[in-house]
C-alpha cells in the first residue's frame, strides 16, 4: 500500500520560510517523478515543483527563485524548502508521485496547510 505523508505546514509571516516533507512508503521511490502541488478553495490544484527520478527540476514561474524541491532517495523523502513566502502562497500543499510514462500523478498525500499572513 502506497502512502505519502506530508508534514511541516503551518502559519508563517510574509517573508518567512517553511520546509515541507513528504515521507513515502510502499513504492520504488527512486524511480518516480515526485512533486508538490497546491490548491486553494475554488481553484484547481496547480503544480508547484517536480523532480524527476534523474534529478531534473521544474518550478512554476510563481515560485522560481523562492522554492527549492529536493529528494533523499535513501530516506524515501521529498522536501520543499519555501523561502520569501507571500500571502498568495497560502494553500493546501500536496505531495504526489508519478510513474515514468504516466501523464498524471498516480498517488497523492493528504495535504498540509500552509498559511502566510501579511
Amino acid at each position: 500500500q502506497v502512502q505519502l505523508v506530508e508534514s511541516g505546514g503551518g502559519l508563517v509571516q510574509a517573508g518567512g520560510s517553511l520546509k515541507l516533507s513528504c515521507a513515502a512508503s510502499g513504492l520504488a521511490f527512486g524511480s518516480y517523478f515526485m512533486g508538490w502541488y497546491r490548491q486553494t478553495p475554488g481553484k484547481e490544484r496547480e503544480l508547484v515543483a517536480v523532480e524527476s527520478a534523474g534529478g531534473s527540476l521544474y518550478y512554476a514561474d510563481s515560485v522560481k527563485g523562492r522554492f527549492a524541491i529536493s529528494r533523499d532517495n535513501a530516506k524515501n523523502t521529498l522536501y520543499l524548502q519555501m523561502n520569501s513566502l507571500k500571502p498568495e502562497d497560502t494553500a493546501v500543499y500536496y505531495c504526489a508521485a508519478r510513474r515514468i510514462g504516466s501523464t498524471r500523478p498516480d498517488y497523492w498525500g493528504q495535504g498540509t496547510q500552509v498559511t502566510v499572513s501579511s
